[in-house]
């Protein structure tokens, strides 16, 4: 199994859960590098993966999403300016410690994570999603597992349903359907999580749904007819809609397993690391213990060979 972190969710629990009393050298806060560093070495500690991979967002005002639709995300705040350069120090922790980090300037870390999960499908390897953003749920396929560690645990294919009222094939089309208010997409008025699922498990997707529009009304769902001409109305949103939602899972990635596998802790640059931001011995020991593990499994070469 593969472990694909949705490294940026994390550094904003971080970021609004730890108190921002921490300071690196040059007094600019660090809390959430310090949370995202124990959210990280406790997840190594208990998984101990053969294969892992961390996924970042680039903060840019543009992605090919804004291309498509330029409100995309436009309701959420810049960051903060000490939590930029907190993203700065996550990202290099997580290569001193010999993980595989990805980031790209035009896509998501949602369709860095879908990419390589789709590369590791071909190969016979399952994912495991770290990650508290519900929209990975369309990503989970049998075998697969959709975790938000440390909070509400973990989902194999069927529990996603169970959770969510939809299939995760139909994930997307969901969204597409009801919006996503934290990304700034509109769904169609009126179309709630309810209503939603109950389309999905009558049409198998929304090109089904708008090929059958004319069913909608003999489904049993208050207001049918009235729902029926919001969804002819509203059609053209709820594609481009869909375009959004649906995370990329052919990225142009060149990637192996082995391209994937903890390599050797820089134990020396981690210490480096730790001694800018102030931090202790705690975590020292963990990146300690790492080193011990990829050690004795006959990890490669220490991560500051290539970082």
């Amino acid at each position: 199994m593969i472990y694909l972190i949705d490294a940026s969710v994390y550094v904003f629990r971080a970021y609004h859960s730890q108190l921002p009393d921490m300071l690196d050298l040059e007094q600019r806060p660090v809390h959430a590098v310090f949370g995202f560093a124990r959210f990280l070495g406790d997840l190594l500690e208990r998984t101990r993966p053969e294969l892992i991979a961390v996924a970042f967002d680039r903060r840019l005002a543009t992605s090919y999403r804004n291309g498509i639709y330029p409100p995309y995300k436009a309701n959420r705040e810049p960051a903060p300016p000490d939590l930029a350069v907190q993203f700065d120090y996550c990202r290099e922790l997580c290569a001193r410690l010999g993980l595989a980090v990805f980031i790209d300037s035009r896509y998501e870390a949602d369709d860095l994570i879908g990419t390589l999960s789709s590369l590791m499908r071909r190969q016979g390897i399952p994912s495991a999603f770290i990650t508290r953003d519900k929209d990975f749920a369309q990503l989970v396929r049998v075998g697969d597992l959709y975790w938000d560690f440390g909070a509400r645990g973990q989902l194999g294919y069927h529990e996603v349903e169970r959770r969510f009222g939809v299939r995760p094939e139909r994930f997307a089309d969901y969204l597409a359907l009801t919006g996503d208010v934290s990304d700034n997409i509109p769904g169609v008025p009126g179309v709630g999580p309810k209503t939603a699922s109950a389309l999905m498990r009558a049409f198998g997707s929304i090109d089904e749904l708008y090929a059958g529009l004319g069913r909608v009304t003999a489904l049993g769902l208050r207001g049918g007819r009235e729902l029926r001409e919001r969804l002819r109305e509203h059609r053209e949103m709820v594609y481009l809609a869909r375009r959004l939602t649906r995370i990329v899972c052919d990225m142009p990635l060149e990637v192996t397993p082995r391209d994937l596998r903890p390599r050797m802790p820089d134990l020396a640059a981690l210490d480096t690391l730790y001694d800018r931001l102030r931090f202790g011995q705690l975590l020292r020991c963990q990146g300690e213990r790492l080193a011990a593990w990829v050690a004795g499994r006959g990890g490669g070469s220490a991560a500051g060979d290539d970082a």
